[in-house]
């Protein structure tokens, strides 16, 4: 009988996280008639990028905001990307190059090679995506830029994946939609801790009024979720959750390349706020053991109440990310959301076991 309370009481907690998370699902999105368009910086920075420099160069440079730069960062590339980023800056001045080259206090740091990057532009709006992505529409930067006002210094954009058959596939988007829906939701109630740097945007004066990445410039990742997690307040964070101002990237192919990946964007979070790493550790541990106990109690004379108890959680699940899922353009992966949440958890679960004896790797 304790067991089933025990059930319950997690369960409860759960969907109490659900109905945090029903803050952003529920969101409604006004459109925005913007007059001005001050300028804006836009900073892509690329490591051994050339073939995508190549695809999403265009498609940057046909956004229809009418003001704006384009800063390439070449981050100390073996490639071709200077050169393909030198061969479209001969055709367009919006184009800026900063060419980044290692040294020895800095060296194969995506941040010391961003800070290079802010410090070239002029522009006190900025905004930030990655060489391996590409915007859902040419009205991207408008609808980024857009969300800045004089209170709101940063904007929270969705990065998401392409669509592509397979089940890693569907786990990896899963992912980032569960990852949107929770830094969505604390930035709706006041309490932001994170964003993705594939589609992220604020404020030079911000960014300086932070003192840049210096609290965290050892650490090889952070560039946007540590940066985040410092700069945002309840107040200064701004969302932007239409689909035209997505971002989209080509997810990886195999198993371990991904989870190479998240070691390196997991190991990040203990450098969290207290609050923040408190709210999420909870929201993982109740997740491990609500399937836990759902299958122990399903094994026991209590199983009709604990079947119960464990509909009535995924109803819940279902309606808020469910909603969650339609509004990012995620729906395919509705109907087995239980089933990729179970097998996140142990994937989460044994990344994070990895990560506590390993070292961080540097940014490639």
């Amino acid at each position: 009988m304790v067991l089933l309370y025990v059930f319950g009481a997690v369960a409860l907690i759960n969907c109490a996280y659900y109905f945090l998370f029903s803050k952003f699902s529920f969101l409604k999105t006004s459109p925005k008639t913007v007059s001005e368009h001050p300028p804006v910086s836009l900073i892509i920075c690329a490591k051994n990028e050339a073939e995508n420099l190549r695809k999403h160069i265009p498609l940057w440079q046909q956004q229809d905001y009418p003001n704006f730069d384009i800063i390439l960062i070449n981050d100390a590339s073996i490639d071709e990307s200077l050169d393909v980023m030198e061969a479209f800056a001969e055709n367009d001045n919006r184009i800026q190059i900063v060419n980044v080259k290692n040294n020895e206090a800095f060296w194969a740091s995506k941040k010391y090679a961003l800070t290079l990057g802010i410090k070239r532009s002029k522009n006190n709006r900025l905004v930030f995506s990655d060489a391996d992505c590409y915007p859902a529409s040419n009205s991207w930067l408008t609808i980024m830029a857009s969300k800045f006002s004089d209170k709101k210094q940063l904007v929270l954009g969705y990065g998401a994946y392409e669509k592509q058959p397979g089940f890693l596939n569907k786990i990896i988007r899963f992912e980032t939609l569960m990852t949107a829906v929770q830094y969505f939701s604390y930035a709706k109630a006041g309490n932001p801790y994170m964003g993705v740097g594939r589609n992220l945007a604020y404020t030079s004066d911000l960014y300086y009024d932070t003192k840049g990445f210096m609290s965290h410039i050892k650490i090889p990742s952070g560039d946007d979720d540590l940066f985040v997690n410092e700069a945002a307040t309840a107040k200064n964070v701004a969302l932007c959750t239409e689909p035209e101002a997505f971002t989209y990237s080509i997810p990886k192919k195999k198993k371990k390349k991904w989870t190479t990946q998240k070691k390196r964007h997991y190991s990040t979070a203990k450098l969290y706020k207290p609050k923040h790493r408190f709210l999420l550790a909870v929201y993982f541990c109740c997740n491990l053991l609500f399937w836990a106990l759902a299958i122990a109690i399903l094994l026991t004379q209590f199983w009709v109440f604990g079947l119960g108890i464990l509909i009535f959680r995924l109803l819940v699940q279902y309606i808020i990310i469910g909603k969650a899922a339609k509004k990012l353009r995620e729906q395919d992966l509705i109907l087995l959301i239980p089933f990729y949440e179970l097998f996140l958890i142990v994937t989460q679960l044994s990344i994070f076991i990895s990560n506590s004896g390993e070292k961080n790797s540097r940014w490639k």
